[in-house]
């Protein structure tokens, strides 16, 4: 990858741990009703997937249910309330973030989070402010698994798509990178849905842990 002059990132499961604070505002749903607190193991594997993720594995609830829409409003409520509570980096970010940094690249992140809550945790975790652009899920029209929002990022860091590289948790992050011609790397130590396995996904690297990027582009 000695062509590649940027490194895109996802936001949740990729740079930051999001999981505790978006399961905590789902299950205050569920204790709110009466009913029982679940794990954070239970809702970590669908943290990516957002509302939807999160009301299916509360409440078994589908998007078409007719009560999915008010749901998913309180829910977004609960969480922009709370929502870097315990969001932390994953471990090595930093470190990666300043190797990519002294290796000349630009950094920057596309997520489908939306605005309002994404410009928020920028502002509380100073760090994401050093990133060369923020995409977000309501920034264009479309969201991933459709190019556009990477090929956004592409257009305003001034880098072509074929020098990128997009690293992502979700198999929707793959397929984006790689309609928009990115070079893609999945991000194993994330949520990974329940879908398919993040080994069928198509992605041209897997990583272990963040730092495990840096391997690849020394590969190059």
């Amino acid at each position: 990858m000695n062509h590649i002059r940027a490194v895109l990132f996802d936001l949740d499961g990729t740079l930051i741990d999001s999981a505790p604070d978006l399961a905590g505002a789902v299950d205050r749903m569920r204790t709110d009703r009466g009913m029982s607190s679940l794990p954070l193991s239970t809702y970590r594997p669908m943290v990516g997937s957002g509302a939807r993720g999160m009301l299916q594995v509360a409440f078994g609830m589908p998007p078409d249910a007719p009560e999915f829409e008010a749901m998913k409003d309180e829910f977004l409520n609960n969480y922009q309330q709370a929502l870097d509570v315990h969001t932390r980096a994953f471990e090595g970010v930093f470190e990666l973030l300043a190797e990519l940094q002294a290796r000349g690249l630009v950094w920057g992140v596309v997520t489908n989070k939306y605005e309002r809550f994404t410009h928020r945790i920028v502002e509380r975790m100073t760090w994401l402010q050093a990133a060369a652009t923020v995409i977000c899920g309501d920034t264009t029209p479309h969201a991933k698994p459709h190019p556009e929002p990477l090929l956004e990022a592409s257009r305003r860091i001034a880098v072509p798509p074929e020098q990128c590289v997009y690293v992502g948790d979700d198999e929707r992050d793959i397929q984006a990178g790689r309609a928009a011609g990115m070079t893609t790397a999945a991000a194993l130590y994330g949520y990974l849905g329940l879908a398919e396995p993040a080994h069928q996904w198509g992605a041209d690297h897997a990583i272990e842990f963040p730092l495990s990027l840096l391997k690849c582009l020394d590969a190059a």
